[in-house]
């Protein structure tokens, strides 16, 4: 063979693996090294290719789309700094346990640490970010190479799949000339490797073992985390009902859109737990966690301040994810499997009393969260608007800050039901408009994405994506004109270079942003507005753009001014 046969062979043998393990997803940032990969991979009758010139927004992308798919998708950038644009979505991978095969391309070992143009050091380039990295050999078309190429492709998936998931790297040197054959893809004939895989099951003595505690337990809660997918809510929910336990929904736990049909839901924690007075009251005898750690900060004080007291953590591998160190028991296990096999051991009496303690707690909280909603103008309370009038079953996408944390306290049973997403990995504010066009992407469906001005203004370039690849994304942006959740902290009380450090207003309009991308934008002056906003995106397709005025000190005012309400109520409930 040829060079350009040679080349063909070798990396059309590799993409070829990575369809036989199931990928069908690439992410492309254009680039000279990359030809290869990027002309076959566009090429492959089987892979949906989307391409993205900006490879920070790229990574973020790619990323949007494993989220929705829980399958690895394929990123694809030249050599240089190229590459090093991808960490920061390679981290919140990582950390997000999300499955991405990284596709490096690389000057040949010959040119590499010379002075030559746009080589940098690539080999372990994300560190332990990376769940394996491989760099690969220089093509070859020799059998027990491409025998090596058909199991690192295959090798790549498992990893990426394979609980924890996660993302890959694998580092591509090529030499000049740079174009393969296209159209090609009928004469790659090489056997596919296959994966088979299991999932983690309690034993009958480890289940016998954890039932004997929850029996013994007669005060317990759960709290569902984080979610990495909604198939185990059936199962977690049947266990909540046999033990009688209240279950702390996280945003995040894709249980909050089943608030209004499940009574053990519990949705107003992040309010009432603020208070030293009911954190004593519903101090349990009994946890049981899944997946990562909550969104709320007063839940996750609440857990560590609970010493000796069993805290069960199911999740999957062994990258326990326990930050105040309170956990008892790490258990290696799938979510469902281990509701099934601890509920079918259950034999004490659920205490309807206690569920009821925190039920009436809930109701207490959630009532004034609403009124603060109707009456007050605060950003919560425009979060807490646009939650309630957005369409059922949508998707939506929440920006790191303040808006998670909005969500968390004003998404009550009185929203309809959506499915949330958000970057709680590494929890950055970099990435997060690529992120929810990936999602976009995937899901076909439209996407509502609550950000703040400083989180847009960070991935601004992602916008473009949206012109290669149109997708209904509908971008409310709070523009309290800086870092609104600076002002909570400490730091808010010296005054002195508060703003010059931590407010850093930007100072920006938007509507320019919406010109320069051709968005439908409009800008709603007031809160009253929110509805009638929310109804014309409903009736918009594309991109759109909605600027929302908010005030960061009237927000500090605001929330501190709600969580005295519920605290009164609560205390004062009879």
């Amino acid at each position: 063979m040829n060079h350009q046969q040679t080349l063909t062979a070798y990396v059309s043998t590799f993409i070829q693996q990575l369809v036989h393990g199931g990928v069908t997803k690439a992410v492309i940032s254009p680039g000279s090294r990359s030809t290869p990969l990027a002309y076959l991979l566009q090429d492959h009758p089987m892979i949906d290719c989307h391409v993205n010139v900006d490879e920070r927004s790229a990574a973020f992308y790619a990323l949007g789309m494993a989220k929705v798919s829980r399958s690895p998708v394929v990123l694809v950038c030249t050599s240089g700094t190229a590459a090093a644009n991808y960490y920061p979505a390679v981290v919140e991978a990582h950390y997000a346990r999300i499955p991405l095969i990284v596709l490096t391309a690389d000057r040949p070992h010959e040119l590499r640490e010379v002075g030559a143009p746009q080589a940098v050091n690539q080999l372990h380039l994300y560190g332990q970010h990376v769940k394996w990295f491989a760099d690969m050999a220089l093509p070859e078309d020799r059998e027990n190479v491409l025998q090596h190429v058909v199991r690192t492709a295959i090798k790549a998936v498992a990893k990426a799949k394979d609980a924890p998931m996660g993302p890959v790297h694998l580092n591509f040197p090529f030499r000049e000339p740079l174009s393969p054959v296209l159209g090609q893809w009928e004469t790659v004939k090489r056997k596919p490797v296959s994966i088979v895989s299991s999932k983690n099951t309690l034993s009958d003595e480890a289940a016998d073992y954890i039932a004997s505690q929850v029996n013994e337990a007669k005060k317990g809660i759960i709290i569902a985390g984080p979610a990495a997918e909604p198939s185990a809510n059936r199962a977690l929910l049947q266990l909540a009902d046999k033990t009688g336990f209240p279950v702390l929904a996280d945003p995040l736990s894709f249980l909050r859109s089943d608030l209004s049909d499940r009574n053990a839901l519990i949705e107003g924690y992040d309010a009432f737990l603020k208070d030293e007075n009911v954190k004593r009251l519903l101090a349990p005898d009994c946890i049981i966690r899944f997946g990562a750690m909550p969104v709320s900060k007063p839940l996750l004080q609440f857990i560590a301040s609970l010493e000796e007291v069993p805290h069960l953590l199911v999740d999957q591998g062994t990258d326990w994810r326990d930050p105040s160190s309170s956990v008892t028991d790490y258990i290696d296990c799938d979510e469902k499997s281990f509701s099934e096999a601890v509920s079918s051991r259950l034999t004490g009496q659920s205490n309807s009393e206690w569920l009821a303690l925190w039920k009436k707690i809930n109701e207490t909280t959630i009532s004034e969260i609403e009124r603060h909603i109707h009456d007050e103008k605060d950003e919560g309370a425009v979060v807490g608007r646009v939650l309630q009038s957005l369409p059922k079953n949508c998707h939506v996408m929440a920006g790191n800050s303040m808006p998670i944390r909005d969500l968390d306290t004003f998404w009550t049973r009185f929203s309809a039901p959506f499915t949330l997403w958000a970057n709680r990995g590494a929890n950055g504010i970099d990435g997060v408009v690529s992120t929810a066009l990936g999602i976009a992407a995937e899901t076909k469906e439209p996407v509502y994405l609550i950000i703040g001005d400083l989180s847009l203004f960070h991935d601004l370039n992602g916008l473009l994506a949206a012109k290669q690849h149109p997708v209904n994304l509908h971008i409310i942006v709070l523009n309290n004109n800086g870092g609104g959740i600076f002002s909570f902290l400490p730091q808010a009380e010296e005054p002195l270079h508060f703003e010059t450090l931590f407010g850093t207003p930007p100072s920006l309009d938007f509507s320019h942003a919406a010109k320069l991308y051709s968005l439908f934008y409009q800008k709603l002056e007031s809160i009253e507005e929110v509805q009638s906003g929310l109804n014309q995106l409903i009736k918009e397709k594309g991109v759109t753009l909605t600027e929302i005025q908010t005030d960061r000190n009237e927000n500090v005012h605001g929330h501190r001014a709600l969580w005295a309400k519920v605290k009164a109520a609560v205390n004062g409930m009879n």
